[in-house]
């Protein structure tokens, strides 16, 4: 009897305990918060100035060699594992620009074979005189953004974004789209000297 009621009472257990078939749940991914921009200005002993995210926390200034009127600075975002790095040069005539122009467009137009596409951006700001293309690469491309400004006469000014990782562009999408942020803020607070 007490056998009885036991097979009883399981059966009853089983057919109340599963009213739906279990579904295992999806892999979760880091939801992944940035701190809110905040610009300071950086025009130390620069042909030129712009406000920057204090969140970058190491600013290096590198000379280029063979050309003292050349050189690159780099913003560094440790939090972030990136660094924006931008290169200045002087422009001399008519044919560096020409020259500057060209190597700047063929530098973002190299990512083409990793990239799924490159979506350019014209930035136009006739007050400042600072004229130039931002360019937003998707894919598994080694740097996700590029810029360049210039004056069209004296200035010339390049900048791109890498990470410090292998190129999965899922998992460096926050991190890119938050510095692809500051990069247009450097190039729409930049004034020429």
């Amino acid at each position: 009897m007490i056998q009885k009621l036991t097979y009883l009472l399981l059966g009853l257990l089983l057919l109340t305990s599963c009213a739906e078939d279990p579904v295992p749940k999806p892999k979760g991914y880091l939801r992944l918060e940035y701190p809110e921009a905040t610009y300071k200005s950086y025009n130390k002993q620069l042909p030129f100035s712009f406000e920057r995210n204090t969140l970058s926390d190491t600013v290096k200034i590198k000379t280029i060699p063979n050309d003292p009127s050349s050189f690159g600075l780099n913003l560094e975002y440790d939090k972030l594992k990136g660094t924006i790095y931008l290169t200045y040069k002087t422009i001399h005539n008519e044919e560096e620009l020409t020259k500057f122009l060209k190597d700047a467009q063929n530098f973002t137009q190299e990512h083409t074979r990793k990239a799924d596409e490159i979506v350019e951006q014209v930035y136009d700001n006739k007050e400042r005189k600072v004229y130039g293309m931002f360019y937003e690469v998707g894919g598994n491309a080694a740097s996700q953004s590029q810029f360049y400004v210039t004056d069209s006469t004296k200035h010339f000014l390049t900048g791109s974004l890498y990470f410090y990782a292998k190129p999965n562009y899922d998992s460096i999408l926050p991190a890119a789209n938050y510095l692809q942020k500051d990069i247009k803020h450097i190039m729409e607070t930049l004034e020429w000297k």
